[in-house]
């Protein structure tokens, strides 16, 4: 293959890389628009988003690397930490929602915590009067 057939490639590749983060992004602010409730919400900012950040660093990063001569540290850390720390955040930040007693949409089918977060206040009780 010549060089100018590999560089076409990667502008597809990259472009393709950056429209499809940002229409990842797109989708997940319509989550957070259309959806009932704080946990929902908080799945569709922590997934969605995510994947539509790591799309864009990813064609950002492959477009340093292919184009620019420039293999960027900064632009793999940031994908690293992303892909890291988002999920853990939106879990927190639903734990911290579920634990301050914010309500479940009506239409929730399952609460799995319900009786794990009764089970641990009755130990803390006992622990208190004992």
């Amino acid at each position: 293959m010549n060089p100018e057939t590999i560089d076409r490639i990667g502008e597809i590749v990259i472009g393709v890389l950056a429209v499809l983060g940002a229409l990842i992004a797109v989708i997940s602010v319509l989550g957070l628009i259309r959806l009932p409730d704080v946990y929902l919400r908080s799945h569709a900012a922590t997934k969605s988003a995510t994947l539509g950040v790591l799309l864009i660093l990813l064609s950002a990063f492959g477009y340093s690397w292919l184009f620019q001569d420039h293999f960027s540290i900064k632009l793999l850390l940031g994908i690293a930490f992303v892909f890291l720390t988002s999920p853990v955040a939106g879990h927190l930040n639903a734990r911290a929602a579920y634990r301050s007693g914010v309500s479940l949409w009506r239409g929730s089918v399952r609460d799995d915590l319900k009786e794990e977060i009764k089970r641990e206040r009755q130990e803390e009780i006992e622990e208190m009067k004992g």
